[in-house]
């Protein structure tokens, strides 16, 4: 048997690619805003909490996921736990919710989907067979609001077994320590 010559060789053709409504760059903009750091990164700088609003951490959950210092000490202890998709879903159901522009609301629904709800996710997040098939139905037509259910699930799997384990982590409780000593330093 000969090698075939590059002559021989037949290769598929090329598919053109239908015209998008957005651009491949707002596309790469969307997925960066929806998970910025990805999974394997720290996050995000900012300004570091004051004592009291980290005490105020231990009153309520709510407390914490209402700050962007909270929510960043929180996910760094998730990070710890492997766990840290949860928080990666519920701020990207966050932002969806904030977007207005129909087309970027389908391309934000799939990024979402495809990271976090999609059984071939590495990033998988953990939800109820309702949900998912509930969600799966309404991708045809995603709203800012489709993933609610799940994300209240996973709000609530974070506040009932990860939340209890933060506030008493080395993690959270250093935080408070070196707080209070800054506190004292001023």
């Amino acid at each position: 048997m000969h090698p075939m010559n590059s002559e021989q060789r037949t290769f598929p053709p090329v598919k053109k690619e239908r015209k998008r409504h957005i651009s491949q760059d707002e596309i790469h903009t969307s997925r960066q805003h929806l998970c910025p750091l990805g999974p394997s990164l720290p996050p995000p700088p900012s300004p570091g909490p004051t004592l009291e609003e980290a005490s105020a951490w231990a009153q309520s959950f709510d407390a914490l996921m209402l700050t962007a210092a909270g929510r960043n000490a929180f996910r760094e202890f998730l990070r710890t736990e492997f766990s840290e998709e949860n928080m990666l879903f519920w701020m990207a159901c966050e932002e969806l919710k904030k977007e207005a522009h129909e087309t970027m609301i389908e391309e934000k629904a799939r990024i979402i989907y495809e990271d976090y709800v999609s059984i071939l996710s590495p990033k998988e997040v953990s939800l109820d067979s309702r949900v998912r098939e509930t969600i799966n139905r309404s991708m045809a037509e995603p709203s800012p609001h489709i993933f609610d259910d799940a994300q209240l699930q996973i709000y609530t799997l974070m506040h009932r077994d990860s939340y209890p384990r933060f506030m008493n982590s080395a993690l959270y409780k250093d935080l408070l320590r070196s707080l209070s000593e800054k506190a004292v330093e001023a």
